[in-house]
């Protein structure tokens, strides 16, 4: 594994475990270069997963891109890091066992609507704001007004 710190391939493993839900293996290793000190995740992928854009493009399923869309809608928000890593590991075992390789944008972005919705209303709106291409305040005052109606 390479230090991120100077770039050296020469790390060390200090200590391994199990995550909380035993989705992955965090340990936590030292650069022998400049000892520095850093945690990498070890995670099973079952498959390789294409993200295939509305327009057509593709690009590999990126899980901490994932993570990060997930995040900055969560931003000053009170969601637990434990809880949001829950729901995206859920979100990738659900894509991973559905048997396709390649993941349809739209689907993929439903799944993170519905995690969110889960996790925290305004987070959900915030995320459907830039999903949905919200234009102007009505945009958020109709589909604040469906949210009350699938209530």
């Amino acid at each position: 594994m390479r230090c991120p710190f100077c770039g050296n391939d020469d790390t060390q493993v200090k200590d391994s475990r199990p995550t909380e839900d035993n989705s992955a293996i965090r340990r936590r290793r030292q650069c022998v270069n400049c000892g520095a000190r850093f945690t990498t995740f070890e995670r099973v992928q079952i498959r390789e997963l294409t993200v295939v854009k509305s327009t057509g493009k593709r690009e590999a399923f990126d899980r901490e891109k994932l993570v990060r869309s997930m995040q900055i809608a969560l931003r000053k928000r009170q969601v637990d890091s434990d809880r949001l890593e829950r729901v995206v590991n859920g979100i990738v075992r659900n894509l991973e066992s559905s048997g396709e390789s390649d993941i349809p944008s739209k689907t993929l972005g439903s799944l993170i609507m519905d995690a969110l919705k889960t996790l925290d209303p305004v987070a959900y709106v915030r995320f459907a704001s830039v999903y949905r291409n919200f234009r102007e305040a009505r945009d958020f005052e109709e589909f604040i007004e469906t949210i009350g109606e699938n209530d």
